[in-house]
Parts: structure tokens; sequence; C-alpha cells
């Protein structure tokens, strides 16, 4: 569909200043590519140097304030700047138009300043490691956070103003699925990962408010001295915790969401077979985001709520598994008698799969009152919350960037290294995570900068495990790198994948298609 004689977005217009202006949805989500991995690489060392500290028990190379410091920024750069942002702003910009026949999203000037208000918010994060640094965690607890001299306002502000960001693409996005589908596209048609994309948006424009607020109060109360937290002056601390978990559980599926997204892609792309239950994948995703607003009160079982609250959230927090599991047995169920072809986008599919249900069983352990209360702030929640979050979005993002690579940029890369790359961050993964469920089992508390000695021989493990995950990054980077200068020219269809944006050129053209696409079968026609 595509002409091989058009020009694609890449070098259509000269210069860097036409990259900060374009409208265009591909170099926008080329932006975001570029901030959100400089993040990740801040954020990763500054994991690397958490596990290095940890390695023997006494003071390594940290104080006690500098090690609460970067355990600070490693969850507030994850967090706020990595993966909420990460694969909705890279992906479901790139990708969103091109999978639904669009020309460019419904508000491209929009688009554009939500990168703007995001970089804006990320530097006033980033300014204050030069000021008076933050060392509250990335949760903000008060009453602590009231009190501390830190630079807490500010960090405060620039989450709010990042939040803005993500409400602006929600909004986009939203509106985008709604009014720009090609002929044909109905809902029924959209692929999975625009479900997800779509689902996504839901929750950033409805939840993301309540931070919001919750942070403004906060900043309110340092500034001005109103009592809304502050025991001293009338206020609650608790009140923060459900306020900031109202939005922060609902979170978890921001940033879990598109991955699932993902995955129903290469699962069904390299079975060669077409997704099974595509209705029931859709509709669980609307599923997940609509229960997620009703488990916030998991993460207070010691917090002093009633029995009965605590039982109402702690079936509540299971029922959020039921969207899942169908999920995760509806790609089961396409795997089975596929034409299976084991290429590294689908390594990862696969080891999102393994370690997701990991994350997703021990979650329904976390959600059993009695177990929670023993498990509550140790390790074993380090564990589930990462098996969650990195064993989850951030394989299915680097299985994204294999993906989509070719389309993006026109490039192959070495399948070699990309299944090298898995490798070490699979194998790495688990031996840096899964010590710490028994390091929880046993008692050790997190976010402590020091511990007794017989937690000595499971954290070394855990940290030659954090450098086999860092190792596995850094082949990733110098993998796509790589492409960029000496890879291959891709073909328009590398892995014979049946959605729309593989039946354009690679990289696109500033206007996707040269021919508004008519829709006549679903996304997974393989047989």
């Amino acid at each position: 569909m595509g002409s091989a004689a058009g020009k694609n977005y890449i070098n259509e217009f000269a210069g860097l200043k036409s990259w900060f202006t374009s409208l265009d949805h591909k170099r926008i989500a080329i932006l975001y590519m570029i901030s959100v991995l400089t993040f990740f690489l801040v954020g990763g060392i500054m994991a690397l140097l958490i596990r290095a500290e940890l390695f023997s028990p006494g003071g390594q190379f940290l104080t006690g304030d500098s090690y609460n410091q970067v355990l600070t920024y490693h969850g507030a750069i994850m967090v706020f700047m990595v993966i909420i942002p990460g694969i909705p702003a890279i992906f479901g910009n790139f990708f969103l138009p091109l999978h639904i026949g669009a020309k460019d999203v419904a508000f491209p000037r929009l688009n554009l300043a939500s990168w703007y208000v995001f970089m804006f918010g990320a530097a006033l994060a980033v300014s204050t490691m030069f000021t008076s640094k933050i060392d509250t965690g990335w949760t903000f607890y008060t009453p602590y956070s009231i009190k501390t001299g830190t630079a807490v306002v500010t960090m405060v502000l620039a989450a709010f103003v990042m939040g803005m960001s993500s409400i602006l693409t929600g909004l986009n996005f939203i509106v985008t699925t709604h009014k720009l589908r090609a002929p044909g596209m109905t809902m029924g048609r959209i692929p999975l990962f625009v479900w997800a994309i779509y689902s996504t948006a839901i929750l950033q424009v409805l939840a993301t408010p309540i931070l919001g607020i919750t942070l403004l109060l906060l900043a309110a109360e340092r500034i001005f001295g109103v009592g809304i937290f502050d025991p001293a002056l009338g206020g609650d601390p608790v009140l923060f915790q459900h306020f900031f978990w109202f939005y922060s559980h609902p979170a978890v599926y921001i940033m879990i969401l598109p991955a699932m997204g993902i995955i129903s892609e290469l699962i069904t792309t390299y079975s060669k077979k077409t997704i099974f239950g595509y209705t029931a994948i859709a509709y669980s995703s609307i599923g997940i985001a609509a229960v997620s607003f009703f488990v916030w009160g998991h993460h207070m079982y010691v917090s002093g709520q009633s029995e009965v609250a605590g039982v109402i959230f702690s079936f509540l927090t299971m029922l959020v598994g039921v969207p899942t599991a169908i999920k995760m047995f509806n790609w089961l169920a396409t795997l089975y008698k596929g034409s299976i072809t084991f290429d590294s986008p689908m390594l990862y599919a696969l080891g999102f799969m393994f370690l997701f249900a990991i994350g997703g069983v021990t979650g329904i352990m976390l959600a059993t009152l009695g177990l929670d209360v023993h498990f509550h702030d140790t390790y074993f929640v380090v564990a589930h919350f990462h098996y969650v979050m990195v064993g989850g979005t951030l394989m299915a993002l680097v299985g994204a960037f294999y993906y989509w690579w070719p389309k993006m940029f026109g490039k192959m890369f070495s399948e070699t290294y990309a299944r090298l790359s898995f490798v070490f961050i699979f194998v790495g993964f688990n031996v840096t995570f899964f010590p710490q469920f028994v390091l929880g089992a046993m008692g050790m508390p997190r976010r402590y900068f020091d511990y007794i000695a017989p937690y000595e021989s499971l954290n070394k493990i855990s940290t030659v495990g954090s450098w086999l995950i860092g190792i596995g990054f850094f082949i990733v980077l110098f993998n796509l790198i790589h492409s960029l200068l000496k890879g291959a020219k891709a073909p328009d269809n590398p892995w014979g994948s049946k959605t729309l944006e593989w039946t354009v050129q690679s990289p696109p053209t500033h206007h996707n298609f040269d021919h508004d696409p008519v829709v006549t079968a679903g996304p997974y026609e393989y047989r």
C-alpha cells in the first residue's frame, strides 16, 4: 500500500528544529522514545547502585541518607518517567493511528504539547537532584513527607505536571480511536493493542486527576501549613494513603495493560494463528480498567482499616485476577497447535507470560489478609511488584522494540544479539528477584539500608542477577543502535503480520497511507 518512492517520516524534513516542532505522531513517538530510554538508563543505574550497596551487610559506599535518596529516585524515575509513559507514549503514539488506518492522531498539536509538558515535569524532577534532593520513597508517604527538609514540593509538582501530560495523551487516544478509524474498521475489528491502549487511556483520564489533587494537597500542607494529612494540625496521614492508592493501583494497570496488548500482537503473529477469544481479550481490558478502581484498600490491610473493609478489598483484589486470567488462557489457547516461530519478540512474549504468571499468583497471595500481614513491607512485595512491572511491562517493552523496530526505522537488527539479550534479561531477572520472595518470607523488610547476616547469601545472589539484567539491556541498546548504523534494509512485513501497519512501507511515509485503507476483515485472519 505504501509507495517506495514516498518520503518517509524520518527524512521528510531536514534539521533538528523540524523534530521539535513536528506534528507527526511518529516523530513525537521518537521524541518520547529518546526521553524515556534516557530516564530508563538513569533509573537502571540507580537500581544497580541499590543492589551493589546491599551485596553485603554494613555500609558499602552509600550512607543511610544517600541510600534513601537513590531508592527514591529509582522508584520515581521508573514509575513516572519510564513505565507509565513508556508503551503508550512510544508505541501508542506511533502505531495507534497506523493500526486503525488514520493519518495521525485526532489532536496533533496537543500531542506535541503533551511531550513538552512531560519534559517540563521531568526537568523539575531532575532539578531536585542538584538541590536538597528527596528521600521519601516514590510514594511520598505522610507524615514524613510533610516534615522532611528535602525537595518534596518540587518533586510532587513535577509528578503533577507529568500527570497532566498523561491526561492529554489519554484524551487524544480516546478521541482518535472513536473518530478516526478507517472505513470498515469497527470496534470489533481494531487490533487488541488498540483495545489495550484505549482502556489505558480511560484510566489515565479518570485516575490521574486523583493523584494530582493529592499531590497538590501535600504541597499546600507543606507551604501553607493547612491540616490535611498532619496529625499535629488535625489531619490524617492514612487519608493520604487512601488518595494515593486510589490512583496508584489503577496506575499499575496503566503500566501493564499496554504490555498485555503487545503480547496479544506477538502471540498471534508468531503462532500464525487467529487469536483465540478476540472479544474476551478485548473486553477483559475494559474489565481490568473498571475493577482496578475498587482494589486500592489491599495496600492498607495493616493501616487500621476495619476487618470488613479488609475482607471486601481482598475479594475485589482477587476478582481482578479473572479478566487477567482470561488473557493468559486465551494466549495459551492461541499457542496450541500454532505454527510457532521463536523469533526474539516471541521469546520476550513467552518470557512475559512466565514472569507475569508468577507476579499474578503472588499478587493473589498478597490479597489474602493473613498472608499480607506477614509479607507486608517485606522483600516479598518487592519481588511481586518487580515480577509484574519489570517481568511484565519491561519484557513487553523490549519485545515491542524488536517487533516494531523494522517498521519504525526500516532497519533489521541482529537476531543473534536479540536472543542473547533475552537470555541475560530473563535469567538475570529470576536470579535477582526470586530470592527476594524467600527473603520476604524470612522477614527481611524492604527500604532498609542494612540487614542482618542471615540474609546475606540470598542478597549476594540477587545482586549478581542485577548485573546480568544490566548486561542484557546494554546488549539490547547496542543491537538497536548497531541496526541503525549498519542494519540491513527491512522489508515492509518481515514477520508476515496481518495488521494495517505492515501494509505500508518501512519506515512509513509522513501521512502513513498513500490511499485511505478500507477494512473488510478482522486483524488476525491467519487460519
